[in-house]
């Protein structure tokens, strides 16, 4: 549950405005961590170029013919620090001559993949000998997710295949598993499936031989056996094991004609219609069971393939996180729909603390774009919008977020040829996504081309993705810049419109 606690976020600036230079506030008796080193690397990170966007030179003021973020309200700086526990003590205070530049969000460079596994340099803090609060600020930056991910590896909530690594435990009522016994041999593995199999038989034919053993030497058949005088109950049973014979004979049909039951007792004849009615009921449960278990759809899920990694990038102006499904059977799935679940924790405004919430991810059930027609490779997208929970989440604060998204497949088995063991059932297929399984920045490469008029699915290119230039902030943060140089321009359009209009004469 620990490592999806929400986490503060640290003291960054994203996106808004920021020192030049920043001055940590000199503490008596205070140990600075990550001294000057740590500085001058985040100076030359700042004053690095970007590799999507060109930097311009900066002057002071706002750079021209770029355009800043809008002012939201309340800052952004300040929005950043709304995570923050009410009993840490607030953010040093910046110098009042500090110089500040704006920002831009299209400035910012895309996080690779592979920056993302390495622990981030934090910024230098001030130990203060405040006690215990002072500790606890301490310690929750510290345990940051970055800084955490070299120490130990991410507990899954679904494996990359599909399997969900939730253990049930201290189930006092055990006999509602007996009361659906059915299905409860179907789940069992395979190796235990086979000893139930087979232990059904061999225990049928092991009581009932010894009832036949039992009866015949009650009746005096064994002690009698080459007197032909005698009338013999079940002939040719002179112990245990010709009474087990008889017992597999009778119950498997075989008939050699050597062992029988005869009609000089009644009680023998009701033992055989007895074995002959348990013999049945136990093919038809366990042959049922050997069925259904062999024509159970969920190997048919292997071959149903979901990309390794997410991608965020603009598709048709819009924030998009994308993934590709693929399936590698020429038999199609039908009725194919897919759906998405965020697992994440999260604390309510009245203090609950909800370890892995389910929410939704719209991936187009209100327009029909979650029914999949599978017959080449698809990439699912997600919209990024107001509704999403993505929606105020940049790429900078992606890096610190902890989360999983839970990928489910669903669709009905096509039935082809004489395979008809299949038919109608569902098959389902999950997989899931870390935070540091998403790309930002980046699209899938195309993997079909038109070749001797059929087209051609390459699946080498299947995982495979290329950068595009992509913003890294938050869709929310572009939506009001968009809203505000749309505000700007109905504002410059009306001024020129103001200023064109032909100055009226006063009247005699």
């Amino acid at each position: 549950m620990l490592a999806y606690l929400p986490r503060p976020p640290t003291d960054t600036s994203r996106y808004g405005t920021f020192p030049q230079k920043p001055d940590l506030p000199a503490a008596p008796g205070a140990l600075v961590e990550d001294g000057g080193q740590q500085a001058a690397a985040t100076t030359a990170k700042r004053s690095t170029p970007m590799p999507n966007y060109p930097s311009a030179p900066r002057r002071s003021g706002i750079v021209p013919g770029e355009p800043s973020l809008p002012p939201s309200r309340g800052s952004l700086t300040t929005q950043h620090h709304r995570g923050r526990p009410s009993w840490c003590p607030p953010p040093a205070p910046q110098e009042a001559g500090a110089r500040l530049y704006p920002l831009h969000a299209l400035s910012v460079a895309n996080i690779p993949n592979s920056s993302r596994g390495k622990t981030s340099a934090r910024s230098s803090t001030v130990h203060t000998p405040e006690g215990l609060q002072s500790r606890r600020c301490k310690l929750l930056e510290e345990d940051s997710p970055m800084a955490q991910a070299g120490k130990r590896q991410r507990q899954r909530y679904v494996t990359k295949v599909g399997k969900c690594q939730v253990n049930l435990g201290n189930i006092q009522d055990k006999k509602r598993f007996l009361s659906d016994i059915f299905t409860t041999i179907v789940d069992l593995k395979y190796r235990w499936f086979l000893f139930v199999f087979m232990m059904c038989y061999v225990i049928t034919w092991v009581v009932f031989g010894f009832i036949y053993f039992f009866d015949a030497w009650l009746r005096g058949d064994v002690g009698h056996q080459g007197d032909p005088e005698w009338q013999a109950c079940i002939e040719n049973v002179d112990g245990f094991v010709s009474a087990l014979l008889l017992s597999v004979e009778s119950q498997r049909t075989i008939g050699y004609g050597t062992r029988m039951v005869t009609a000089n007792c009644a009680d023998g004849v009701i033992l055989l219609i007895a074995q002959s009615i348990v013999g049945s009921m136990i093919d038809a449960m366990m042959v049922g069971c050997m069925f259904v278990k062999i024509s159970r759809p969920k190997k048919r899920a292997q071959t149903l393939i979901f990309s390794k990694n997410c991608v965020i990038s603009r598709r048709d102006e819009k924030l998009c996180l994308m993934f590709r499904v693929g399936d590698l059977r020429e038999s199609h799935m039908v009725d194919a729909k897919i759906r998405a679940k965020l697992i994440k924790s999260r604390q309510t405004a009245e203090g609950e603390f909800i370890p892995l919430e389910q929410s939704e991810l719209n991936l187009g059930y209100d327009t029909g774009e979650d029914r999949l027609f599978l017959v080449e490779p698809q990439i699912i997208c997600h919209v990024i919008n107001h509704h999403s929970p993505f929606w105020d989440m940049s790429a900078e604060s992606l890096r610190r977020e902890q989360f999983e998204i839970i990928i489910i497949l669903e669709g009905i088995v096509e039935a082809t040829g004489n395979h008809c063991l299949a038919t109608g059932m569902t098959c389902q297929a999950r997989t899931s996504y870390t935070e540091d399984e998403i790309l930002w920045g980046y699209r899938f490469e195309p993997c079909m081309s038109l070749e001797k008029g059929a087209f051609q699915v390459d699946y080498s290119r299947f995982e495979m993705t290329f950068e595009v230039q992509t913003p890294a902030a938050s869709a929310k943060e572009l939506h009001e810049l968009k809203e505000l140089e749309q505000q700007e321009h109905s504002t410059l359009s009306l001024y020129w419109d103001h200023l064109l209009q032909p100055c009226a004469l006063p009247g005699p």
